[in-house]
């Protein structure tokens, strides 16, 4: 019997993203080489609520200029989370500067605040927080605690694009912030990123190694070594129109996670991504903790879901556990690896889709559809 096929994510494209992507193809060439990417800028810059905004090829590479222009040198240190994807840290480490992973909060899955304020040391330079899955990083402690040491707050909202803490838009808080447009994630432009800051000279900066360090007096003149991390004018006209419908999709990602929730929400032991108060959350990724008394394991579940066609990932590895790193004691975080599974998530998915997966799961660990 043929399974079916459930995706774990994909974006929603419309006949829009088709029209602006065919344009800028067609027309985006000589001198108007960067429209689409001067407008994608300026829009995203005005919708975070922010002064400057950088396209970048990745969330990645934004995360790389973003360290190179905090100027850190070998053995600086930089805290981030425990759970998160190892592209958070790995431009820190390309720079010589030493991650320290601090645990997470067991309800919303992010940075732990006083875990980050125990691990401040002489040589901390800046921290990272990131939101997890969608959720927001408790910002308000974050800032005070960065600001009462003189640290530096790159917030890594990949997966918070359009989620908001206490009114303001995640990535907006910090000294910059940082966003992905990769395929899965709610906005997509296949491959991509965006920088943001209200500093200036920090943007400056950054433009700077974002250009390969050429002075601008003089085209092809380099003072440093920098980077090529430009976003294309063609990826830029597939993420203006999917930001000029930001509030549609982040609506249908909320409306997954619903769904879900009101399928599996009441099975005793059994969590999901919480709405901490005054925040607004995009729900990326609908994420079930098995903290009860269930015949298998949350990576059973996964491999079954896959066997039947429904794709899934597994909650975060604890990055310290990762063989390049220094193992240190986060149980919060590796009990959320042990028991969490990301389940599909594909903005396109059907409230059939989400019954589907949903009926299944219920079978596995209580017996009942």
């Amino acid at each position: 019997m043929k399974t079916r096929e459930i995706p774990s994510a994909g974006p929603w494209i419309t006949a829009k993203e088709v029209r602006y992507v065919q344009d800028a193809v067609a027309h985006g060439w000589y001198q108007n080489w960067s429209g689409y990417l001067d407008r994608f800028e300026a829009a995203f810059a005005k919708w975070i609520g922010v002064r400057f905004a950088l396209s970048t090829s990745s969330c990645t590479g934004a995360l790389h200029i973003a360290a190179r222009a905090l100027d850190l040198k070998p053995g600086d240190e930089v805290i981030a989370p425990e759970a998160t994807w190892i592209a958070t840290v790995t431009s820190f480490c390309h720079l010589g500067a030493r991650p320290v992973f601090v645990d997470v909060d067991p309800e919303t899955w992010c940075l732990d605040p006083r875990a980050f304020e125990r691990a401040i040391t002489p040589r901390t330079k800046a921290v990272i927080p990131v939101d997890l899955y969608g959720t927001p990083s408790d910002k308000d402690a974050i800032l005070r605690i960065a600001a009462e040491h003189g640290l530096a707050v790159i917030e890594d909202a990949a997966p918070g694009i359009g989620s908001r803490y206490h009114g303001r838009l995640c990535g907006s808080f910090g000294l910059a912030g940082v966003f992905s447009f990769q395929g899965a994630k709610p906005l997509a432009t296949g491959e991509g990123g965006m920088l943001v800051t209200n500093d200036e000279n920090f943007y400056d900066r950054c433009y700077y190694y974002w250009d390969h360090c050429r002075d601008k007096s003089e085209v092809l003149y380099n003072t440093d070594l920098g980077f090529k991390y430009k976003m294309s004018n063609v990826q830029a006209a597939l993420g203006l129109a999917q930001l000029e419908r930001v509030d549609e999709i982040i609506a249908k990602r909320r409306q997954i996670f619903f769904w879900y929730r009101e399928r599996l929400g009441g099975i005793p032991g059994l969590r999901m991504n919480v709405e901490p108060e005054g925040c607004f959350c995009n729900y990326y990724v609908p994420t079930i903790i098995l903290e009860g008394s269930f015949p298998l394991a949350a990576r059973t579940l996964g491999q079954r879901l896959d066997a039947a066609g429904i794709r899934n990932r597994p909650f975060f590895r604890p990055l310290s556990k990762l063989p390049m790193f220094a193992p240190v004691t986060t149980p919060v975080a590796d009990r959320l690896a042990e028991t969490g599974l990301n389940l599909p998530c594909a903005t396109l998915l059907t409230e059939d889709d989400v019954d589907y997966v949903s009926r299944f799961v219920r079978r596995e660990l209580t017996g009942q559809s």
